[in-house]
């Protein structure tokens, strides 16, 4: 391709080199400058343009608000161009108390709720700095952090910000670089002061001695943590992990047994409204047989009311379904991935996090330490020189008025620097009265003694560390302890134990026909009375099973491969069209077909055998497949096909009619119980094979239908039992010609 550079010149550059290039500067921005915060001060580029921005207003916690469109437009006409609505929301969601732990912004207006309303517009909200913000600014105009031209040359801008509160982990952050990925949620400060106390005492001290001062986040609309501590401290140590959040429930009585369940808290970033709709569509589904009905009873304060089936419905069963199904429980990430001071994203542990936290306060300890020492210095200079003043002062105003040059003059007399002299000189009148020698020595004194100890604390690292600790024990008192933006919101709860749920709890018992027709397309009908012939099918199909069920079965399917397969029933297409191909649920291939389907039921057994008159009885609980693929029970010769299955438990004999008209009776108990293979010979055949079989009752005779409305009953069968493996005899006079009992 070709490319022009600025000064005109037109060249060849390969697209492959051109592209990469591109999206690499692409790819470094979006890293560096949008989606990674920073570990220091723990905040995006947005973020801290944004309070800076606020800094500049003067919009302290102590002054009134301002519009946010104000904000909104210094931020993006001085330090951030791109779009408003980008830094408007990323302004809104600082001074959400459900989305930020400790919000950085005081908002007034409507900022949106829990329930997932957007904010008004920026023309009709207003806001200011919060104190947890003016903490993190504390130092800012001390030369306590560098500040570097912002985009178009006209201002500055802080690098980071000082950030005496360690707002990386007591806010948490999330964002979605290129190739990359960061997720940290919110943590109690008081907890997190604990552990900075700590690593200063005991700076080798390993995560997992961390962990007992923080036992796991605290999100801003609570919850209960019921991870282990185990898992807990692993995802600590590594810096990736994640944490399972559930929602606090409680339940009310009400009266003749019955009770209502009351959700009070919902987990961190759920939307209550997207939760409410999750529900009901589930109870629209009736895939919550449990529960009879969601209100929402909110104010300020959650409050999700859950109405129980019936009074015998267990509180226990019914949230865990839930927790199973909706939002109600989720996972939290965490992800440790931020930018560390030189810039480079990684990701670190929970003690890398706050050592780099203490490091940087350390630094910016030092840097105002030397800024106050200048400034100490500058003022005690300017004191001596009063002194002078105070000493001569007829002489030092004779001079001014009558010297053409004072400045010269009064420096070459008494020895003064041109900073006393400049200040001497821009002095007002008024001033004159206080210039009192006791005073101005006192005002020495006092700086020469803060003048030593900022020397003292900028020579000893164990000093600046004692500092660090104080400040660190500062802002546990003014932010954390038991009140209520400090007190712990997020229950650590234990792991819970897991609960079983019936199958049929999951689903709402009804009685339904499946109906398969001939070509594979299966549906359901309400109730057990419809006749299968009556229903409507595709042109050129037939009806072929109809299998009276209900919509907590299992149903199973035996092909002519030899292997079963298992759908819910709740699963099969209901309505009043032709269904689906079976075939889109289960992996039969095209070769094969469908040999029986019949609803599970606990305790019963299977006679399965293969068109070469060898099989054998299977539990039926090995009959149940955990995949659309199915399980292999029969496995028939190599030309053979799986040719019967047909419920074994309901006799105690079976009945084998070959393609050769022969019959065979068989007592059940000569046929082996096996869980999968071919099988054993259950009747051999000169020619053709097994063509269908029965089990029965010999007591009560084997019976087959003739025509369409008439039953027969043979209960003389003695000339037809036998062993298993022999021949048999001829059908008795009357059998079908189809050689099939149905």
């Amino acid at each position: 391709m070709t490319v022009t550079t600025l000064s005109g010149e037109i060249r060849n550059v390969d697209f492959a080199d051109a592209l990469g290039e591109r999206y690499l500067s692409y790819a470094l921005s979006t890293i560096m400058s949008r989606s990674l915060p920073d570990v220091r001060d723990g905040l995006k580029p947005v973020h801290r343009r944004i309070v800076h921005a606020m800094h500049q207003l003067r919009l302290d916690p102590a002054s009134g608000y301002k519009k946010c469109a104000r904000v909104v437009g210094d931020v993006i006409g001085k330090f951030h161009p791109h779009g408003e609505l980008a830094v408007y929301d990323a302004l809104v969601r600082l001074a959400q108390d459900f989305s930020q732990r400790y919000p950085l912004i005081d908002g007034q207006g409507n900022f949106g709720n829990i329930d997932g309303d957007n904010a008004a517009a920026m023309r009709y909200t207003e806001s200011r700095l919060s104190a947890v913000a003016q903490a993190m600014l504390d130092g800012i105009d001390e030369d306590a952090v560098d500040f570097r031209p912002t985009y178009d040359g006209e201002d500055q801008e802080p690098v980071i910000l000082p950030a005496r509160f360690p707002n990386l982990l007591a806010n948490g952050a999330s964002g979605i670089a290129v190739g990359m990925a960061t997720s940290i949620p919110p943590h109690n400060l008081g907890e997190l002061c604990g552990a900075l106390l700590y690593l200063i005492d005991q700076p080798a001290c390993p995560v997992g001695a961390l962990c007992a001062h923080i036992p796991g986040p605290d999100f801003p609309t609570g919850g209960v943590l019921v991870e282990p501590p185990e898992t807990i401290r692993q995802g600590y140590e590594t810096g990736r992990g994640s944490f399972r959040l559930r929602a606090r429930w409680t339940t009310e009585a009400l009266g003749h047994g019955l009770y209502q369940i009351v959700i009070t808290e919902v987990p961190y970033q759920v939307q209550k409204a997207r939760l409410i709709e999750k529900i009901a569509a589930l109870l629209e589904e009736k895939k919550l047989p449990l529960l009879a009905d969601i209100r929402d009873e909110s104010t300020e304060d959650v409050r999700l009311v859950l109405e129980p089936k019936t009074r015998n419905v267990e509180a226990e069963t019914l949230m865990e379904q839930l927790f199973r199904l909706t939002d109600l429980e989720i996972r939290v990430p965490l992800n440790l991935n931020v930018l560390d001071p030189l810039g480079v994203p990684r990701v670190i542990n929970l003690k890398e996090a706050l050592q780099a936290f203490l490091d940087h306060r350390r630094v910016v300890l030092q840097r105002r330490s030397r800024h106050r020492l200048a400034a100490v210095a500058r003022r005690m200079e300017i004191l001596r020189g009063h002194i002078v003043v105070y000493v001569n002062l007829d002489e030092v105003i004779r001079i001014i008025r009558e010297s053409d040059d004072p400045k010269a003059e009064m420096m070459a007399r008494w020895e003064l620097s041109e900073v006393q002299a400049d200040a001497i000189l821009n002095m007002r009148l008024r001033a004159l009265r206080r210039l009192e020698e006791i005073e101005i020595r006192k005002e020495l004194d006092q700086l020469s003694a803060e003048q030593g100890k900022l020397a003292a604390l900028l020579a000893s690292e164990k000093r600046q560390w004692r500092a660090i600790a104080n400040e660190v024990k500062a802002t546990a008192a003014e932010f954390g302890g038991d009140t209520p933006l400090g007190r712990r919101r997020t229950e650590i709860g234990a792991a819970p134990e897991p609960i079983e749920i019936p199958a049929a709890a999951l689903v709402e018992r009804e009685a339904v026909t499946v109906l398969c027709s001939a070509k594979g397309w299966i549906r359901t009908v309400k109730g057990h009375n419809g006749s299968a012939a009556e229903q409507k099918y595709k042109e050129g199909d037939a009806p072929r099973f109809a299998i009276a069920a209900e919509t907590t079965d299992r149903l199973i399917i035996f092909g002519t491969n030899g292997r079963f397969f298992t759908i819910g029933v709740d699963r099969l297409p209901g309505g009043r069209g032709h269904g689906e191909p079976l075939r889109l649920m289960i992996d039969l291939p095209n070769e094969h077909d469908i040999v029986a389907m019949f609803p599970y039921r606990p305790g019963m057994e299977l006679l399965v055998a293969a068109s070469d008159g060898r099989g054998f009885v299977v539990d039926g609980e090995e009959a149940v497949a955990q995949t659309r693929a199915g399980k292999q029970v029969l496995t028939p010769a190599e030309g053979t096909v799986a040719q019967v299955c047909v419920q074994a438990e309901v006799g105690d004999a079976a009945a084998f009619v070959g393609d050769n008209r022969k019959m065979l009776v068989v007592k059940l108990d000569d046929i082996p119980l096996m869980t999968r293979g071919r099988g054993v010979i259950l009747q051999r055949y000169k020619s053709g094979g097994l063509a269908d079989c029965k089990v029965f009752r010999l007591a009560d005779g084997l019976s087959w239908r003739q025509g369409e409305n008439r039953i027969r009953t043979e209960t003389n069968l003695t000339p037809w039992l036998g062993s298993r493996g022999a021949a048999g005899r001829l059908v008795p006079g009357g059998f079908p010609r189809s050689n099939r009992f149905a």
